[in-house]
């Protein structure tokens, strides 16, 4: 062979053999990446090849599939009552991708999950279609229903959880929408779409747990649990060492009070009429490096998974004395979800345990099989069981005599705790507050519910007039009788 065709030969011989190095490193190291790829079409096409499984709440399924009668995606996603429970599914779509519980769950719900193998070789033998696999959640229909007609036309969000396990019975947020209306792969899927998009609203913000908001005086019940913990107070009905014009440090600023009686208030009588300066020097009191340990040990500065994942609420650990100060009546840089300070009050209620938040009770093959059974799982400890009781007798007082009355169920055998919050915002505080109410329900069993509400925008309703014993608690009380009434 002369030279130039050797050469031609061995460059031939070069490109054969990158060609067969790049097939192998396509087909074996990269297969399951390509595979999964959002932008490859085959994966949505063979997600929608068949029914998916359902999302279970009290037995019954909120969701379903219908033949979509399109060339290439068969079955298209629908939901029963979809903005009620779009905070809990999400969604799927044909175009779109899926999101929440249908996108975390979608290896079970397409049958597509390695642990659904048998089922799938079952039926290449049998003939039969394959089916997806159901996901049983934590939910409860009637307090779900509770809280998003109680939120109505406002903008806000509901979380409930039932504190002796940590299973979120309602997870309420609006505005919503219908994920419904663009689960499919139409002209009109799309127009849905893009005015979602473009709303000013933010309708696919899930406000429960992907928004964090200043708390106010909802998070005095973490300074008071501080406080108590630290040996700062040891009897709630003592008089506490606090001026009326306690002066912030570092600052020549008086902390302002929004009622009287604040001077040398006892801790329980600072919580029933929200006196900030008590709070505040009691922070102060505590320190940074101690309010920041107990607020972490509720969950703050860490992100939750339910199994959606919930943004990390935030409590400054670098705060200066003063941000310190301010950071300990909900203000400065303190920021939460909705879903953490339903966890704080759960807490309380369930005698300073935490249990970890989840809302996914089963995964379940199509015959019905339980793939996984989750269990309840402490978090931690936050408040001893001696100082919790003093916190719940705080909180009733604040329902039973202060500023929380529209939450009480007037129920025999049933005790109710709350706070309530009203949070300024904005540059100067110029935006409308935010009202805020956090409450649970107490049995002679324990408590079976806890709640937070935060109304973010009142339709109709004056900047003075806001208030979260006004807006916040109604809502808090029709959740927690919907899950008592559920309960017999």
């Amino acid at each position: 062979m002369n030279k130039p065709l050797r050469r031609v030969a061995i460059f031939c011989g070069l490109l054969v053999l990158a060609l067969l190095l790049r097939d192998n490193w396509l087909q074996f190291v990269r297969a399951d990446e390509l595979n999964a790829h959002p932008k490859n079409r085959r994966v949505q096409i063979e997600r929608y090849s068949n029914e998916r499984g359902n999302i279970i709440v009290d037995g019954k399924p909120i969701t379903g599939s219908v033949d979509s009668e399109d060339e290439y995606y068969k079955f298209k996603r629908t939901y029963v009552d979809g903005p009620m429970w779009a905070p809990v599914t999400g969604f799927a779509s044909q175009a779109y991708d899926a999101t929440q519980i249908e996108k975390i769950e979608d290896g079970i719900l397409t049958g597509n999950d390695d642990r659904l193998f048998f089922d799938r070789t079952l039926a290449m033998f049998t003939g039969e279609q394959k089916k997806g696999g159901d996901v049983v959640t934590t939910l409860n229909g009637a307090a779900q229903k509770a809280a998003f007609k109680g939120l109505g036309n406002n903008t806000g969000a509901v979380v409930a959880i039932e504190p002796s396990t940590g299973k979120i019975l309602a997870m309420a947020s609006t505005p919503s929408y219908d994920p419904s209306s663009f689960a499919g792969y139409s002209g009109k899927d799309e127009k849905a779409w893009v005015a979602l998009d473009k709303d000013k609203t933010k309708p696919k913000l899930n406000r429960a747990i992907r928004e964090i908001y200043p708390p106010g005086s909802v998070f005095k019940v973490v300074t008071a649990a501080a406080a108590l913990e630290a040996g700062k107070v040891s009897d709630i009905d003592a008089a506490t060492d606090t001026p009326e014009g306690w002066k912030i440090p570092l600052s020549t600023q008086p902390m302002k009070n929004h009622s009287g009686g604040c001077a040398n208030a006892s801790l329980n009588e600072a919580l029933r009429v929200s006196c900030n300066s008590v709070f505040a020097k009691l922070g102060d009191d505590v320190g940074v490096e101690k309010m920041n340990e107990m607020a972490e040990k509720f969950g703050f500065n860490a992100e939750q998974f339910t199994p959606v994942r919930s943004a990390a609420s935030v409590y400054d650990k670098k705060a200066d004395r003063g941000g310190n100060a301010l950071s300990s009546i909900g203000q400065f840089n303190t920021a939460t979800t909705p879903l953490q300070m339903a966890m704080v009050t759960a807490a309380i209620a369930n005698d300073g345990k935490l249990m970890k938040p989840y809302m996914i009770d089963q995964l379940r093959a199509p015959n019905l099989d339980v793939i996984k059974q989750n269990e309840p799982e402490e978090m931690s400890q936050p408040v001893s069981p001696e100082n919790a009781q003093k916190l719940q007798a705080m909180m009733e007082n604040v329902v039973a005599k202060g500023t929380g009355g529209k939450a009480d169920l007037n129920m025999d055998g049933v005790k109710v705790g709350g706070k309530t919050g009203t949070a300024q915002h904005g540059e100067k505080n110029a935006k409308r507050p935010y009202a805020w109410f956090i409450s649970y329900a107490k049995t002679d069993q324990g408590s079976p519910v806890a709640v937070a509400v935060i109304v973010e925008d009142a339709e109709g309703v004056g900047r003075e007039d806001i208030s979260g014993g006004g807006l916040a608690a109604p809502i808090a009380k029709a959740v927690m009788k919907a899950v008592l009434k559920s309960r017999g």
